[in-house]
Protein backbone atom coordinates (compact mmCIF):
# COMPACT_ATOMS: atom_id res chain seq x y z
CA UNK A 1 0.00 0.00 0.00
CA UNK A 2 1.26 3.22 -0.64
CA UNK A 3 2.09 5.92 2.16
CA UNK A 4 -0.10 8.52 1.03
CA UNK A 5 -3.59 6.08 0.79
CA UNK A 6 -2.64 4.47 4.03
CA UNK A 7 -2.20 8.22 5.92
CA UNK A 8 -5.59 9.12 4.01
CA UNK A 9 -7.20 5.79 5.43
CA UNK A 10 -5.64 6.55 8.82
CA UNK A 11 -6.92 10.32 8.79
CA UNK A 12 -10.82 8.98 7.94
CA UNK A 13 -10.46 6.74 10.77
CA UNK A 14 -9.48 8.78 13.57
CA UNK A 15 -12.35 11.50 12.35
CA UNK A 16 -14.88 9.02 12.61
CA UNK A 17 -13.54 8.30 16.08
CA UNK A 18 -13.45 11.91 17.53
CA UNK A 19 -16.97 12.66 15.76
CA UNK A 20 -18.56 9.35 17.51
CA UNK A 21 -16.83 10.41 21.33
CA UNK A 22 -18.33 14.14 20.41
CA UNK A 23 -21.64 12.69 19.64
CA UNK A 24 -21.70 10.03 22.53
CA UNK A 25 -20.04 11.42 25.74
CA UNK A 26 -18.25 9.10 28.04
CA UNK A 27 -20.40 7.27 30.83
CA UNK A 28 -18.31 8.52 33.58
CA UNK A 29 -19.50 12.15 32.64
CA UNK A 30 -23.33 11.47 32.21
CA UNK A 31 -23.06 9.61 35.70
CA UNK A 32 -21.23 12.53 37.35
CA UNK A 33 -23.96 14.89 35.83
CA UNK A 34 -27.32 12.86 37.50
CA UNK A 35 -25.60 12.68 41.10
CA UNK A 36 -25.47 16.29 40.94
CA UNK A 37 -27.91 17.85 38.71
CA UNK A 38 -27.41 21.59 38.28
CA UNK A 39 -30.23 24.13 39.09
CA UNK A 40 -32.28 25.37 35.85
CA UNK A 41 -33.09 28.20 37.68
CA UNK A 42 -29.64 29.42 38.17
CA UNK A 43 -27.58 27.49 35.23
CA UNK A 44 -28.30 29.15 31.54
CA UNK A 45 -28.73 26.17 29.18
CA UNK A 46 -25.83 26.75 26.61
CA UNK A 47 -26.98 26.04 22.88
CA UNK A 48 -26.28 22.98 20.81
CA UNK A 49 -22.22 24.02 19.02
CA UNK A 50 -23.46 24.31 14.91
CA UNK A 51 -22.32 21.42 12.70
CA UNK A 52 -19.61 22.97 10.97
CA UNK A 53 -17.65 23.77 13.89
CA UNK A 54 -17.90 20.49 14.92
CA UNK A 55 -16.82 19.15 11.64
CA UNK A 56 -14.02 21.92 11.74
CA UNK A 57 -12.51 20.91 15.14
CA UNK A 58 -12.80 17.19 14.10
CA UNK A 59 -10.54 18.00 11.31
CA UNK A 60 -8.24 20.04 13.50
CA UNK A 61 -7.50 16.99 16.15
CA UNK A 62 -7.41 14.41 13.15
CA UNK A 63 -4.61 16.36 11.07
CA UNK A 64 -2.96 17.22 14.32
CA UNK A 65 -3.01 13.35 15.41
CA UNK A 66 -1.68 12.14 12.20
CA UNK A 67 1.22 14.94 11.84
CA UNK A 68 1.80 13.00 15.65
CA UNK A 69 2.31 9.79 13.90
CA UNK A 70 4.20 10.82 11.02
CA UNK A 71 6.69 12.02 13.13
CA UNK A 72 9.50 9.66 13.73
CA UNK A 73 9.86 8.25 17.15
CA UNK A 74 12.56 9.65 19.02
CA UNK A 75 15.92 7.34 19.47
CA UNK A 76 16.46 6.23 22.51
CA UNK A 77 20.26 6.13 23.68
CA UNK A 78 21.48 3.48 25.71
CA UNK A 79 23.75 4.52 28.41
CA UNK A 80 27.72 2.79 27.99
CA UNK A 81 28.23 0.41 30.73
CA UNK A 82 30.18 1.41 34.04
CA UNK A 83 33.78 0.55 33.42
CA UNK A 84 35.03 -1.31 36.49
CA UNK A 85 38.75 -2.38 35.71
CA UNK A 86 41.06 -2.01 37.87
CA UNK A 87 44.73 -1.26 37.90
CA UNK A 88 47.36 -1.25 40.54
CA UNK A 89 48.74 2.47 40.92
CA UNK A 90 52.18 3.30 39.78
CA UNK A 91 54.54 6.43 40.64
CA UNK A 92 57.25 6.58 38.07
CA UNK A 93 61.02 5.74 39.25
CA UNK A 94 62.21 9.09 40.37
CA UNK A 95 65.48 10.13 39.39
CA UNK A 96 68.14 9.79 42.28
CA UNK A 97 71.85 11.05 43.05
CA UNK A 98 74.63 8.44 42.98
CA UNK A 99 76.21 10.29 45.88
CA UNK A 100 72.81 10.11 48.03
CA UNK A 101 71.70 6.00 46.83
CA UNK A 102 74.33 5.01 44.62
CA UNK A 103 72.61 1.22 44.44
CA UNK A 104 69.70 0.20 42.76
CA UNK A 105 67.84 -3.38 43.23
CA UNK A 106 65.29 -4.78 41.27
CA UNK A 107 63.52 -8.48 40.49
CA UNK A 108 63.26 -9.39 36.57
CA UNK A 109 59.96 -9.21 35.16
CA UNK A 110 59.01 -11.61 31.69
CA UNK A 111 55.13 -10.19 32.10
CA UNK A 112 53.77 -8.93 28.91
CA UNK A 113 50.00 -8.48 29.39
CA UNK A 114 50.16 -4.62 30.01
CA UNK A 115 51.23 -4.54 25.97
CA UNK A 116 48.74 -6.66 24.51
CA UNK A 117 45.79 -4.67 27.62
CA UNK A 118 47.18 -1.14 25.73
CA UNK A 119 46.71 -2.29 21.83
CA UNK A 120 42.93 -3.76 22.94
CA UNK A 121 42.62 -0.15 24.57
CA UNK A 122 43.65 1.58 21.53
CA UNK A 123 41.44 -1.02 18.68
CA UNK A 124 38.81 0.42 20.74
CA UNK A 125 39.32 3.75 20.23
CA UNK A 126 40.72 4.84 23.55
CA UNK A 127 44.24 5.81 24.97
CA UNK A 128 44.74 3.54 27.98
CA UNK A 129 44.94 5.13 31.63
CA UNK A 130 48.44 5.26 33.19
CA UNK A 131 48.43 2.82 35.50
CA UNK A 132 47.29 0.35 32.89
CA UNK A 133 51.13 1.27 31.25
CA UNK A 134 53.79 -0.50 32.15
CA UNK A 135 56.65 0.09 30.38
CA UNK A 136 58.68 -3.22 31.46
CA UNK A 137 56.14 -5.16 29.74
CA UNK A 138 55.93 -2.92 26.73
CA UNK A 139 59.49 -3.75 25.79
CA UNK A 140 59.05 -7.11 27.15
CA UNK A 141 56.53 -8.23 24.58
CA UNK A 142 58.90 -7.93 21.84
CA UNK A 143 61.58 -10.80 21.59
CA UNK A 144 65.13 -9.49 20.97
CA UNK A 145 68.01 -10.95 18.99
CA UNK A 146 70.47 -11.12 21.97
CA UNK A 147 73.41 -13.85 22.28
CA UNK A 148 72.51 -17.11 23.86
CA UNK A 149 74.51 -17.89 26.81
CA UNK A 150 77.95 -20.19 26.12
CA UNK A 151 79.29 -20.72 29.30
CA UNK A 152 77.25 -23.43 30.97
CA UNK A 153 74.76 -21.15 32.50
CA UNK A 154 71.14 -20.73 31.97
CA UNK A 155 70.76 -17.16 30.62
CA UNK A 156 73.57 -14.78 28.87
CA UNK A 157 73.38 -10.56 30.10
CA UNK A 158 74.43 -8.31 27.73
CA UNK A 159 74.78 -4.52 28.40
CA UNK A 160 75.16 -1.53 25.92
CA UNK A 161 75.09 2.74 26.27
CA UNK A 162 74.33 4.92 24.17
CA UNK A 163 72.68 8.52 24.46
CA UNK A 164 68.73 9.18 24.83
CA UNK A 165 67.03 9.97 21.90
CA UNK A 166 64.58 12.23 23.76
CA UNK A 167 67.82 13.96 25.52
CA UNK A 168 71.18 13.94 24.10
CA UNK A 169 72.72 14.75 27.57
CA UNK A 170 71.49 11.66 29.28
CA UNK A 171 72.94 7.91 28.40
CA UNK A 172 70.78 4.89 28.15
CA UNK A 173 72.07 1.88 30.01
CA UNK A 174 70.25 -1.61 28.52
CA UNK A 175 70.72 -4.97 30.23
CA UNK A 176 69.58 -7.83 28.10
CA UNK A 177 69.23 -11.49 29.34
CA UNK A 178 68.60 -14.24 26.90
CA UNK A 179 67.60 -17.27 28.18
CA UNK A 180 68.89 -19.74 26.98
CA UNK A 181 66.78 -22.19 23.86
CA UNK A 182 64.95 -25.48 24.66
CA UNK A 183 63.40 -27.27 21.95
CA UNK A 184 59.56 -28.66 22.94
CA UNK A 185 60.95 -31.98 22.68
CA UNK A 186 63.31 -31.88 25.31
CA UNK A 187 61.28 -30.24 27.97
CA UNK A 188 60.22 -32.25 30.58
CA UNK A 189 56.96 -33.89 31.42
CA UNK A 190 54.35 -30.94 31.76
CA UNK A 191 51.68 -31.48 34.96
CA UNK A 192 49.45 -28.73 33.90
CA UNK A 193 46.07 -27.91 35.49
CA UNK A 194 43.49 -25.77 33.41
CA UNK A 195 41.74 -23.18 35.78
CA UNK A 196 38.89 -22.20 33.87
CA UNK A 197 36.58 -18.87 35.03
CA UNK A 198 33.08 -20.32 33.84
CA UNK A 199 31.10 -17.71 35.81
CA UNK A 200 28.26 -15.28 34.41
CA UNK A 201 31.14 -12.43 34.36
CA UNK A 202 32.70 -14.86 31.74
CA UNK A 203 29.71 -15.02 29.32
CA UNK A 204 31.06 -12.83 26.62
CA UNK A 205 32.47 -13.39 23.00
CA UNK A 206 35.72 -12.06 24.27
CA UNK A 207 36.01 -14.19 27.31
CA UNK A 208 34.52 -17.63 27.70
CA UNK A 209 34.74 -18.60 23.79
CA UNK A 210 38.49 -16.92 23.15
CA UNK A 211 39.54 -18.80 26.31
CA UNK A 212 38.25 -22.34 25.04
CA UNK A 213 40.21 -21.48 21.69
CA UNK A 214 43.23 -20.84 23.06
CA UNK A 215 43.28 -23.23 25.77
CA UNK A 216 42.80 -26.11 22.26
CA UNK A 217 45.46 -24.25 20.87
CA UNK A 218 47.76 -25.25 23.42
CA UNK A 219 45.94 -28.98 23.46
CA UNK A 220 47.22 -29.66 19.98
CA UNK A 221 50.64 -28.49 20.70
CA UNK A 222 50.89 -31.32 24.09
CA UNK A 223 52.77 -34.89 23.86
CA UNK A 224 51.96 -38.42 25.01
CA UNK A 225 53.74 -37.46 28.32
CA UNK A 226 52.48 -34.63 29.02
CA UNK A 227 49.26 -34.54 31.42
CA UNK A 228 46.53 -32.29 31.57
CA UNK A 229 43.67 -31.42 34.20
CA UNK A 230 40.59 -29.56 34.17
CA UNK A 231 39.15 -27.45 36.87
CA UNK A 232 36.54 -24.73 37.12
CA UNK A 233 34.81 -22.62 39.20
CA UNK A 234 31.56 -20.41 39.10
CA UNK A 235 29.10 -20.57 42.22
CA UNK A 236 31.07 -23.81 43.19
CA UNK A 237 34.48 -26.03 42.21
CA UNK A 238 34.35 -28.76 40.09
CA UNK A 239 37.14 -30.92 38.64
CA UNK A 240 35.44 -31.00 34.64
CA UNK A 241 38.69 -33.72 33.74
CA UNK A 242 40.73 -35.71 35.88
CA UNK A 243 44.67 -36.16 34.79
CA UNK A 244 44.34 -37.20 30.72
CA UNK A 245 47.54 -37.84 28.90
CA UNK A 246 47.93 -34.80 26.65
CA UNK A 247 48.14 -37.79 23.23
CA UNK A 248 44.18 -38.22 24.18
CA UNK A 249 43.33 -34.59 22.22
CA UNK A 250 39.68 -35.97 21.45
CA UNK A 251 38.48 -35.80 24.97
CA UNK A 252 40.72 -32.97 25.92
CA UNK A 253 38.76 -30.94 23.08
CA UNK A 254 35.63 -32.41 23.82
CA UNK A 255 35.86 -30.86 28.01
CA UNK A 256 37.07 -27.51 26.79
CA UNK A 257 34.04 -27.61 24.65
CA UNK A 258 31.69 -28.53 27.02
CA UNK A 259 32.60 -25.41 29.24
CA UNK A 260 29.55 -23.29 29.45
CA UNK A 261 29.38 -19.67 31.31
CA UNK A 262 26.90 -19.24 34.90
CA UNK A 263 27.01 -17.74 38.29
CA UNK A 264 28.90 -15.79 40.62
CA UNK A 265 32.88 -16.26 41.20
CA UNK A 266 34.33 -18.47 43.53
CA UNK A 267 37.91 -17.91 42.51
CA UNK A 268 39.96 -18.39 45.47
CA UNK A 269 37.79 -21.90 45.68
CA UNK A 270 39.00 -22.58 42.48
CA UNK A 271 42.63 -21.64 42.85
CA UNK A 272 42.93 -24.43 46.21
CA UNK A 273 41.19 -27.21 44.13
CA UNK A 274 43.67 -26.40 41.39
CA UNK A 275 46.60 -26.80 43.81
CA UNK A 276 45.04 -30.05 44.79
CA UNK A 277 44.63 -31.57 41.61
CA UNK A 278 48.33 -30.73 40.84
CA UNK A 279 49.66 -31.89 43.68
CA UNK A 280 47.80 -35.50 43.29
CA UNK A 281 49.29 -35.70 39.77
CA UNK A 282 52.81 -34.18 40.24
CA UNK A 283 55.38 -34.96 38.47
CA UNK A 284 58.82 -35.16 40.06
CA UNK A 285 61.48 -33.41 38.05
CA UNK A 286 58.79 -31.97 35.70
CA UNK A 287 56.89 -29.25 34.71
CA UNK A 288 53.83 -28.33 37.47
CA UNK A 289 52.06 -25.39 36.42
CA UNK A 290 48.75 -24.15 36.97
CA UNK A 291 47.00 -22.17 33.98
CA UNK A 292 44.52 -19.68 35.51
CA UNK A 293 42.19 -18.38 33.00
CA UNK A 294 39.73 -15.63 34.14
CA UNK A 295 38.56 -12.10 33.99
CA UNK A 296 40.16 -11.53 37.69
CA UNK A 297 36.47 -10.69 38.76
CA UNK A 298 35.93 -12.63 41.93
CA UNK A 299 33.03 -11.89 43.80
CA UNK A 300 32.16 -14.55 46.45
CA UNK A 301 34.44 -16.26 49.16
CA UNK A 302 37.76 -15.00 49.26
CA UNK A 303 38.58 -11.36 46.87
CA UNK A 304 41.53 -9.61 48.38
CA UNK A 305 44.08 -9.63 46.37
CA UNK A 306 46.27 -10.00 49.65
CA UNK A 307 44.88 -12.66 50.64
CA UNK A 308 44.68 -14.40 47.24
CA UNK A 309 48.08 -13.42 47.24
CA UNK A 310 49.09 -14.89 51.01
CA UNK A 311 47.21 -18.18 49.82
CA UNK A 312 49.47 -18.45 46.63
CA UNK A 313 52.86 -17.56 48.46
CA UNK A 314 52.02 -20.79 50.69
CA UNK A 315 50.67 -23.21 48.10
CA UNK A 316 53.84 -22.34 45.59
CA UNK A 317 56.06 -24.27 48.42
CA UNK A 318 54.83 -26.97 47.19
CA UNK A 319 56.53 -26.55 43.42
CA UNK A 320 53.98 -25.94 41.60
CA UNK A 321 53.42 -22.68 39.97
CA UNK A 322 50.89 -20.41 39.04
CA UNK A 323 50.13 -18.21 35.39
CA UNK A 324 47.22 -16.34 34.94
CA UNK A 325 46.03 -15.45 31.11
CA UNK A 326 43.47 -12.40 31.72
CA UNK A 327 40.38 -12.18 29.29
CA UNK A 328 37.14 -9.64 28.28
CA UNK A 329 36.91 -6.23 29.11
CA UNK A 330 34.48 -4.14 31.37
CA UNK A 331 35.34 -5.46 34.75
CA UNK A 332 38.63 -6.84 34.49
CA UNK A 333 40.26 -6.87 37.14
CA UNK A 334 44.09 -6.40 36.03
CA UNK A 335 45.52 -5.46 39.70
CA UNK A 336 44.98 -9.02 40.58
CA UNK A 337 45.72 -10.82 38.00
CA UNK A 338 49.41 -9.49 37.18
CA UNK A 339 50.26 -9.50 41.67
CA UNK A 340 49.12 -13.14 41.71
CA UNK A 341 51.28 -14.58 38.54
CA UNK A 342 53.98 -12.72 40.53
CA UNK A 343 53.84 -14.51 43.94
CA UNK A 344 52.90 -17.53 41.96
CA UNK A 345 56.24 -17.69 39.98
CA UNK A 346 54.52 -17.19 36.76
CA UNK A 347 53.78 -14.90 34.18
CA UNK A 348 51.10 -13.09 33.63
CA UNK A 349 49.61 -12.39 29.58
CA UNK A 350 46.67 -11.27 28.56
CA UNK A 351 44.55 -12.50 25.59
CA UNK A 352 42.94 -9.77 24.05
CA UNK A 353 42.46 -11.72 20.49
CA UNK A 354 43.58 -15.72 19.31
CA UNK A 355 46.71 -14.61 17.56
CA UNK A 356 47.61 -13.53 21.17
CA UNK A 357 46.74 -16.97 22.45
CA UNK A 358 48.70 -18.37 19.77
CA UNK A 359 51.87 -16.28 20.58
CA UNK A 360 51.52 -17.09 23.99
CA UNK A 361 50.51 -20.88 24.10
CA UNK A 362 52.21 -21.93 21.32
CA UNK A 363 55.09 -19.65 19.70
CA UNK A 364 56.32 -19.12 23.33
CA UNK A 365 55.25 -22.56 24.76
CA UNK A 366 58.83 -23.61 26.07
CA UNK A 367 59.05 -19.99 27.65
CA UNK A 368 55.12 -20.33 29.51
CA UNK A 369 55.83 -23.50 30.87
CA UNK A 370 59.44 -24.06 31.10
CA UNK A 371 61.57 -22.22 33.76
CA UNK A 372 65.37 -22.30 33.80
CA UNK A 373 66.26 -19.92 36.62
CA UNK A 374 64.38 -18.90 39.29
CA UNK A 375 64.19 -15.62 41.48
CA UNK A 376 66.29 -13.82 39.45
CA UNK A 377 67.49 -10.19 40.88
CA UNK A 378 69.76 -7.74 39.75
CA UNK A 379 71.77 -4.74 41.72
CA UNK A 380 73.43 -2.16 40.40
CA UNK A 381 76.33 0.38 42.18
CA UNK A 382 76.77 3.33 40.50
CA UNK A 383 80.38 5.05 40.26
CA UNK A 384 79.50 8.66 41.77
CA UNK A 385 83.13 9.59 39.77
CA UNK A 386 81.64 9.20 36.66
CA UNK A 387 77.36 9.12 37.40
CA UNK A 388 75.42 11.98 38.81
CA UNK A 389 72.34 10.62 38.69
CA UNK A 390 70.18 7.71 37.30
CA UNK A 391 66.55 6.74 36.36
CA UNK A 392 65.24 3.29 36.31
CA UNK A 393 62.58 3.22 33.20
CA UNK A 394 59.74 0.50 34.37
CA UNK A 395 60.05 -1.99 36.90
CA UNK A 396 58.23 0.25 39.63
CA UNK A 397 56.36 -2.53 41.06
CA UNK A 398 59.43 -4.55 40.76
CA UNK A 399 61.55 -2.82 43.26
CA UNK A 400 63.83 -4.62 45.78
CA UNK A 401 65.26 -3.11 49.14
CA UNK A 402 69.26 -2.89 48.77
CA UNK A 403 69.56 -5.80 51.39
CA UNK A 404 67.08 -7.95 49.51
CA UNK A 405 69.80 -9.21 46.89
CA UNK A 406 72.03 -11.54 49.25
CA UNK A 407 68.67 -12.93 50.80
CA UNK A 408 67.82 -16.47 49.45
CA UNK A 409 64.18 -15.93 51.47
CA UNK A 410 63.32 -12.75 49.02
CA UNK A 411 61.22 -13.98 45.83
CA UNK A 412 61.84 -12.12 42.45
CA UNK A 413 60.80 -13.23 39.21
CA UNK A 414 61.79 -16.52 37.35
CA UNK A 415 63.13 -17.13 33.36
CA UNK A 416 61.33 -18.80 31.60
CA UNK A 417 63.49 -21.46 28.59
CA UNK A 418 64.30 -19.30 25.32
CA UNK A 419 62.93 -15.79 27.14
CA UNK A 420 64.60 -12.41 26.56
CA UNK A 421 64.77 -9.51 29.63
CA UNK A 422 65.76 -5.94 28.93
CA UNK A 423 65.62 -3.14 31.42
CA UNK A 424 66.98 0.45 30.38
CA UNK A 425 68.23 3.04 33.00
CA UNK A 426 68.46 6.69 31.88
CA UNK A 427 71.80 8.39 33.42
CA UNK A 428 73.16 11.67 33.85
CA UNK A 429 76.93 11.56 33.58
CA UNK A 430 79.00 13.86 36.07
CA UNK A 431 79.42 16.55 33.50
CA UNK A 432 76.20 16.75 32.19
CA UNK A 433 73.27 19.29 33.51
CA UNK A 434 71.47 17.94 36.49
CA UNK A 435 68.05 17.58 37.61
CA UNK A 436 68.74 17.64 41.22
CA UNK A 437 70.71 20.40 42.68
CA UNK A 438 73.87 18.81 44.15
CA UNK A 439 74.21 19.06 47.88
CA UNK A 440 75.80 22.99 49.72
CA UNK A 441 77.78 20.41 51.68
CA UNK A 442 78.49 16.31 50.65
CA UNK A 443 82.01 15.77 49.74
CA UNK A 444 82.63 15.49 46.09
CA UNK A 445 84.33 12.22 44.94
CA UNK A 446 87.23 12.03 43.63
CA UNK A 447 87.60 11.73 39.99
CA UNK A 448 90.94 9.95 39.12
CA UNK A 449 91.62 7.04 39.97
CA UNK A 450 92.08 3.03 39.03
CA UNK A 451 88.25 2.80 38.68
CA UNK A 452 87.68 6.17 36.84
CA UNK A 453 86.09 4.82 33.70
CA UNK A 454 84.01 2.38 35.66
CA UNK A 455 80.43 3.62 35.26
CA UNK A 456 79.00 1.36 37.65
CA UNK A 457 79.09 -2.24 39.01
CA UNK A 458 76.18 -5.05 37.69
CA UNK A 459 75.26 -8.10 39.82
CA UNK A 460 72.61 -10.84 39.17
CA UNK A 461 71.76 -13.21 41.24
CA UNK A 462 69.73 -16.76 40.38
CA UNK A 463 68.85 -19.92 41.61
CA UNK A 464 68.95 -23.04 39.21
CA UNK A 465 64.83 -24.51 39.18
CA UNK A 466 65.53 -27.10 41.72
CA UNK A 467 68.44 -25.41 43.99
CA UNK A 468 67.35 -23.15 47.24
CA UNK A 469 70.87 -21.56 47.30
CA UNK A 470 71.52 -18.83 44.52
CA UNK A 471 75.00 -18.09 42.15
CA UNK A 472 76.29 -14.93 41.32
CA UNK A 473 77.24 -13.04 38.02
CA UNK A 474 78.94 -10.33 38.04
CA UNK A 475 81.16 -7.32 36.34
CA UNK A 476 81.88 -3.93 35.65
CA UNK A 477 80.27 -1.04 33.78
CA UNK A 478 82.86 0.81 31.83
CA UNK A 479 82.53 4.56 30.27
CA UNK A 480 84.28 3.58 27.22
CA UNK A 481 81.98 1.49 25.62
CA UNK A 482 79.16 4.48 25.31
CA UNK A 483 78.81 4.96 21.45
CA UNK A 484 76.82 7.50 19.19
CA UNK A 485 73.12 6.29 18.98
CA UNK A 486 72.92 6.26 15.61
CA UNK A 487 76.10 3.09 16.11
CA UNK A 488 73.95 1.56 18.76
CA UNK A 489 72.61 -1.68 17.52
CA UNK A 490 69.04 -1.86 16.05
CA UNK A 491 67.97 -4.11 19.30
CA UNK A 492 68.60 -0.76 21.52
CA UNK A 493 67.31 1.45 19.27
CA UNK A 494 64.12 -0.63 18.75
CA UNK A 495 63.85 -1.25 23.03
CA UNK A 496 64.29 2.50 22.78
CA UNK A 497 61.55 3.18 20.77
CA UNK A 498 58.80 1.08 22.71
CA UNK A 499 60.27 2.60 26.35
CA UNK A 500 60.08 6.23 25.05
CA UNK A 501 56.19 5.61 24.12
CA UNK A 502 55.44 3.95 27.53
CA UNK A 503 56.62 6.80 29.05
CA UNK A 504 54.94 9.15 26.56
CA UNK A 505 51.11 6.80 27.66
CA UNK A 506 52.38 7.13 31.17
CA UNK A 507 52.38 11.37 30.86
CA UNK A 508 55.75 11.99 29.27
CA UNK A 509 57.19 13.46 32.38
CA UNK A 510 60.75 12.95 31.17
CA UNK A 511 60.39 12.55 27.65
CA UNK A 512 60.45 16.77 27.03
CA UNK A 513 59.61 17.91 23.62
CA UNK A 514 60.02 13.81 21.94
CA UNK A 515 56.56 12.15 20.93
CA UNK A 516 55.17 9.59 19.43
CA UNK A 517 56.34 11.00 15.68
CA UNK A 518 59.71 10.53 17.22
CA UNK A 519 59.48 7.20 18.31
CA UNK A 520 57.61 5.99 15.35
CA UNK A 521 60.41 7.04 13.31
CA UNK A 522 62.75 5.59 15.17
CA UNK A 523 60.93 2.32 15.53
CA UNK A 524 60.44 2.37 11.64
CA UNK A 525 64.47 1.75 11.12
CA UNK A 526 65.10 -0.84 13.64
CA UNK A 527 62.43 -3.39 13.13
CA UNK A 528 65.00 -6.02 12.40
CA UNK A 529 63.59 -9.27 11.00
CA UNK A 530 60.15 -9.19 12.68
CA UNK A 531 59.79 -12.61 12.40
CA UNK A 532 55.88 -12.77 13.50
CA UNK A 533 55.30 -9.20 12.71
CA UNK A 534 55.14 -7.89 16.14
CA UNK A 535 57.44 -4.76 15.42
CA UNK A 536 55.43 -3.97 12.41
CA UNK A 537 51.96 -3.91 14.17
CA UNK A 538 53.33 -1.41 17.29
CA UNK A 539 53.92 1.04 14.04
CA UNK A 540 50.68 0.90 13.23
CA UNK A 541 49.16 1.06 17.29
CA UNK A 542 51.73 4.24 17.54
CA UNK A 543 49.24 5.34 14.46
CA UNK A 544 46.33 4.87 16.24
CA UNK A 545 47.78 6.36 19.72
CA UNK A 546 48.40 9.83 18.09
CA UNK A 547 45.21 10.18 15.86
CA UNK A 548 43.57 9.68 19.97
CA UNK A 549 46.26 11.78 21.67
CA UNK A 550 44.99 15.59 22.27
CA UNK A 551 46.49 18.02 20.01
CA UNK A 552 47.02 21.66 21.02
CA UNK A 553 44.92 24.23 19.54
CA UNK A 554 46.66 26.22 17.08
Amino acid sequence: MKPRLAFALLATLLAACVSTQSENPPSSQTATNTQAPSDPARTPTAPPAPAAAKVAETRSVSADMVRMIAMPAPILMQAPAPDRERYGALTDNPVKRVAEAPVSTFSIDVDTGSYSNVRRMLNAGRLPPADAVRVEELINYFPYDYAQPQDGRPFAVHTELAPAPWNSERVLLRIGIKGMDVAKASLPPANLVFLVDVSGSMNSPDKLPLLKSSLKLLVNELRPQDRISLVTYASGTQVVLPPTAGSDKATLIAAIDGLRAGGSTAGASGIQLAYTAAQQSFIPNGINRILLATDGDFNVGLNDTRQLKSLIEEKRQSGISLSTLGFGTGNYNEAMMEQIADVGDGAYSYIDSLMEGHKVLVNEMTSTLATIARDVKVQIEFNPAVVREYRQIGYENRQLAREDFNNDKVDAGDIGAGHTVTALYELTLVEGKPSVDDLRYAPQPPREGPLANELGHLKLRYKLPAASSSQLIDFALQRSAIKPLAAASSEFRFATAVAGVGQLMRGGKYTGDWGYAQARALAATNLGQDRFGYRGEFLRLLDLATALGTRPVQ
